[in-house]
């Protein structure tokens, strides 16, 4: 069994890097299609048009992404691409928007750039690309055979996005050193390419959660004054690269299992993908039965930076044992990632840990100041 490592070609971050974008694409082709999110139109379009000008570059087009990512707005976006006869694609903002042109990228074999407008996920630097169905449902997992060419990302306008992107950003990062604890446990090939976990996705993976266990209050409130810091950098590099690397290169498990299956719940719709991750990275934990220290820490942590740990903050406060059977089926259904656990889980195994994690949740919110004894003997590494 190979040990697979994949990431983007290349990875820039830095101040103000928008006006240096087309600079750091222009390598790549002679013609530009962008991709931008309706949210950051105004914010980006004139620094990119500038530095396009600066370059003497001419041919370049741009299209306001329709908001989600289903195989019909790749298709659409494909095709008007396809018309323009462009060299690459940019995509400018979210997640969404990015892993749309991650599928249009594929269909039209042309360079992929990401200039990412939010650390809300690491779906800028992988290569796999979330489609959804036309409802908001979760429809299915798109595989292009490559990364991203370059990812681009500008610290001061992470900084100026809305706090909630940076948070979600922190609750699918969280999950990233879980999940590859556990894949990388089960020895089989579980990664994104089908590949064993590599060494190297689990150092990079272990960094991403002590990076954001150290920094994530610090550049949360960075990102409230709107202000680049160093915190803010750390976090930034954490969302966006090596939570990618580590799950690409490490493995997925339970978190992102649940956070699938939450979907068959409409209100659930409401958040972000990370806030159900983070809410799944409990139900993960809860599975394995974790030390309660560790999982004390996770709570914590959620709790400083505002993430999901209840029902309640998932907007399903009344959801009832028929639903999260329901939704315990789908997380331990077909291809899913549920399947590179190191154990056998399931759909009771699932509707007992969100219970439970739902519980420990609560308890937490009600007494935050609580010291929960370890529970995995003196030679503990959680603390």
């Amino acid at each position: 069994m190979a040990r697979i490592i994949g990431s983007p070609l290349r990875y820039i971050q830095g101040n103000h890097e928008i006006d240096n974008l087309a600079k750091d694409i222009k390598d790549f082709g002679k013609s530009f299609f962008f991709l931008v999110d309706k949210a950051v139109w105004d914010r980006c379009i004139p620094s990119i048009q500038k530095s396009f000008k600066a370059e003497k570059i001419t041919k370049v087009y741009f299209e306001k992404f329709g908001g989600e990512c289903t195989m019909k707005e790749c298709k659409r976006i494909s095709a008007l691409m396809k018309t323009k006869g462009c060299d690459a694609i940019v995509s400018v903002g979210g997640g969404k928007g990015c892993d749309t042109a991650k599928a249009v990228a594929f269909f039209n074999k042309s360079a992929l750039i990401v200039f990412s407008t939010a650390a809300s996920t690491d779906a800028p630097c992988s290569h796999s690309a979330i489609i959804y169905k036309e409802n908001g449902e979760f429809d299915q997992y798109f595989y292009p055979t490559k990364s991203p060419d370059m990812v681009i990302v500008d610290n001061n306008i992470i900084a100026e996005a809305p706090v909630r992107l940076l948070v979600a950003g922190l609750g699918d990062a969280l999950s990233t050193y879980f999940e590859a604890r556990s894949a990388y446990a089960s020895n089989r090939d579980v990664n994104e390419w089908k590949g064993r976990p590599s060494l190297t996705g689990m150092a990079l993976a272990e960094l991403c959660y002590k990076t954001i266990i150290a920094d994530g209050y610090k550049a949360k409130v960075s990102c409230e004054n709107k202000v680049s810091t160093i915190a803010l950098e750390n976090v930034i590099e954490a969302n966006t690269y090596l939570s990618t690397i580590g799950f690409e290169s490490g493995g997925l498990g339970a978190a992102h299992s649940v956070q699938d299956a939450l979907g068959l719940i409409p209100e659930v719709h409401a958040c972000y993908h990370g806030e159900k991750v983070a809410f799944g990275t409990l139900t993960h934990l809860v599975l394995e039965n974790a030390c309660n220290c560790e999982i004390n820490k996770v709570l914590r942590f959620c709790y400083e930076v505002g993430l999901p740990m209840t029902f309640a903050d998932l907007h399903i406060p009344n959801v009832n044992d028929k639903q999260l059977i329901e939704v315990a089926k789908k997380a331990t259904g077909p291809g899913v990632p549920m399947g590179n656990m190191p154990f056998k889980v399931t759909p009771d195994d699932v509707f007992a840990a969100m219970k439970v994690a739902d519980q420990l949740g609560r308890e937490f919110k009600a007494n935050p100041n609580r010291q929960a004894g370890c529970s995995c003997g003196k030679h503990c590494k959680c603390h």
